[in-house]
């Protein structure tokens, strides 16, 4: 990374503290701290930079024991059966379930104290914090010499993609946490016995340091996720939460996007989006698709409304050769959150939680008296008492605020491998990646933005992707309000908003996209209320399951089988090809009075939003004037269209 950016960085810090020189001193430490075994398993892995970096990890940390992880059966026993005696997880009446509690002050991710490491002459996002590479060297020194003492280090080395795909990441992730360790199992793929391969072909791999410290409320404030970038390092302690700890996942997707932002020459990118599979007309096509939207906005419900899943969270893409853009998931596994989660809008995902079969580790929801996991908004009843992520539970609990508990937290989870979903697609393992003509992008946009949109070109959508407004939600610790959430990929753009735009925009617009190829681009909004809409009720103006028409039409419309109507803000649907769509699709009514309530152009709150994003983004340095045109020529066409039809224009109406 230094060298791309046209200077060199400073030291390595692991490696300067570790005082990682030469190869006999790595095998000194490695004979000193491991076991016979240990020590017969780690001379697999032969790459002399990940020898030396979890050398000089070991050498920092000094552990009481290590344990190198294979991936076998019997190594993932050892790792959760570790979990259950450590405390760090409690088993639940179903078989191969499991409880995991985050300290109460720490249930989402801390991004005021999460930083870059950087030098002191880099830039990073100004949506992010940084901290020099001297206090950086300096906090690491003082929180992790010595931190695994008498605890047991696990390495595991495992795969961000399908084994041999151009854009998969290795990675490692050491921790003293089972925790983590049983988490990174399920949601990573084991690479013990590739890892030199894969090393070898992708010419770099991320290293993750985690130590869960003392897990004491008094030792947050020193809690800290620091990311190096040059190094492809992230340090992590005094944390419990998995956003926080289990590195291969945000700590890991940050890396993957600086990556693909200055080396893949606008033919890569890596995107906070799902990843599935919608059917066409009688199932006779599959069309994939991508979408992007802040954590706890519903990605991984509108993931699983395709019929065919390979990811809810991440995704890696780039322009192969025979001009297709192709997807693949990092992961094989969800870390969902569970509030809202019930057997109406999610049948596939319950019948995993709820009937026996796959292996969940469950975080921060409430445990009746019969180790039977609750949470909020799963459309079962209640029990009157239990234990939760603030400690004993009961029906009328208030905090000191006078403010009722409520049975999980908003940003409780699950973690459950994706095969066990019903509509896993095997697509998922394949390194070619699955043909993507479908990218949407959206938030909890109560009042403005219609369900669903198309942009009516590559430009409008980047300028789209780039304008995602959001209530914030759970996942963050102490932010709230409503926010801009660029591409819902903001907190984890390390370097510059005008470099990261630049570049989708030269990957979206690229020539090397086949014509037959070329991506549709839209907007996806479900969190519209009546309110919003001259109602009384915050309820939402339509249901979850809706989100299944929403994306078949987008399907119909990437193969132009439907019609649309031309607006400033892009492309609406006909409200005859809904109609159809709703029998169709769910078996249900779709009234033309609810079309036009969710269809119609709100304007001043359409303006509104818009020069938001126009001023937000003057700050910004170097941003492509392309997103000022494309905002700019947006709201005149709004204006004039609301001189000519009101403030409110109705779908239907002839423009």
């Amino acid at each position: 990374m230094g060298k791309k950016m046209g200077k060199q960085p400073g030291v390595d810090i692991v490696l300067h503290l570790g005082k990682i020189e030469s190869r006999d001193y790595i095998e000194n430490i490695f004979m000193q701290y491991m076991d016979d075994e240990q020590y017969k398993r780690l001379e697999s892995i032969t790459h002399m930079d990940v020898r030396g970096k979890i050398a000089g990890a070991i050498a920092l940390c000094r552990p009481g024991a290590i344990f190198i992880n294979r991936g076998t059966s019997e190594d993932r026993s050892f790792i959760r059966e570790l979990a259950l005696k450590k405390g760090e997880e409690t088993p639940l009446a179903m078989a191969n379930h499991t409880i995991h509690y985050d300290l109460p002050q720490e249930q989402g991710r801390i991004v005021d104290r999460t930083c870059y490491i950087v030098d002191e002459w880099e830039d990073v996002s100004t949506l992010a914090k940084r901290m020099n590479r001297e206090t950086a060297l300096e906090e690491v020194e003082k929180s992790l010499t010595g931190i695994m003492k008498d605890m047991t280090m696990i390495i595991g080395f495992y795969l961000r993609g399908p084994a041999g795909s151009p854009v998969t990441n290795p990675a490692m992730e050491i921790t003293s946490s089972a925790y983590v360790a049983h988490s990174a199992e399920i949601l990573y793929r084991n690479a013990y016995d590739l890892f030199n391969v894969e090393v070898a072909r992708a010419g770099h791999f991320f290293t993750n340091i985690h130590s869960e410290g003392k897990n004491r409320p008094e030792d947050l404030p020193d809690a800290r996720v620091l990311m190096d970038r040059h190094y492809r390092t992230t340090y992590s302690f005094h944390c419990t939460y998995a956003g926080n700890t289990l590195l291969l996942k945000k700590g890991n997707h940050r890396f993957a996007v600086d990556k693909a932002v200055y080396e893949g020459d606008g033919m890569e990118l890596s995107e906070h989006m799902f990843i599935t599979g919608i059917d066409g007309p009688g199932s006779r096509r599959i069309t994939w698709c991508a979408g992007a939207a802040p954590s706890g906005c519903g990605k991984t419900t509108t993931a699983m409304a395709g019929s065919h899943f390979v990811g809810d969270d991440l995704a890696q893409m780039w322009i192969a050769r025979d001009g297709s853009i192709r997807s693949i998931n990092p992961e094989c596994g969800i870390f969902g959150i569970v509030e809202d989660v019930n057997w109406e809008g999610d049948p596939m995902l319950m019948e995993n939680l709820r009937q026996p079969g796959a292996e969940v580790i469950w975080s921060n929801v409430l445990v009746d008296e019969n180790k039977i996991p609750h949470w909020t908004g799963n459309g079962e009843e209640i029990p009157e008492k239990g234990i939760n992520f603030q400690g004993p539970w009961y029906k009328g609990l208030c905090d000191d605020s006078g403010k009722q508990v409520p049975i999980s937290h908003p940003n409780a989870r699950c973690t459950i491998s994706s095969s066990m979903l019903k509509n896993y697609s095997i697509e998922a393992e394949n390194p070619e990646g699955v043909l993507t003509r479908i990218f949407t992008y959206s938030g909890r946009d109560s009042d403005t933005m219609p369900p669903v949109w198309v942009a009516k070109n590559s430009d409008h959508g980047v300028v789209l992707g780039a304008c995602i407004v959001s209530a914030t939600t759970a996942t963050e610790v102490g932010v709230s309000g409503v926010k801009r959430a660029p591409w819902a990929n903001a907190p984890f753009i390390p370097g510059s908003l005008g470099d990261y735009m630049e570049i989708q925009f030269k990957f979206f617009a690229n020539p090397a996209i086949a014509e037959n190829h070329k991506p549709v681009m839209a907007g996806l909004n479900y969190f519209l209320t009546h309110r919003s809409r001259g109602g009384t009720s915050d309820r939402l103006l339509g249901e979850k399951r809706d989100v299944k028409v929403w994306l078949a039409w987008l399907e119909r419309f990437a193969h132009g089988e439907v019609g649309r109507i031309e607006t400033p803000i892009g492309y609406l649907p006909l409200y005859e090809d809904l109609e159809k769509l709703f029998r169709d699709i769910i078996n249900k009514d779709y009234p033309r009075e609810l079309y036009e309530k969710q269809f119609s152009l709100y304007i001043d709150n359409i303006v509104k939003r818009i020069t938001m994003q126009i001023e937000a983004y003057s700050k910004e340095k170097a941003i492509p004037d392309t997103l000022f045109t494309v905002l700019s020529v947006q709201k005149d066409e709004l204006l004039k269209l609301k001189e000519e039809s009101g403030a409110v224009v109705m779908p239907l109406q002839d423009r």
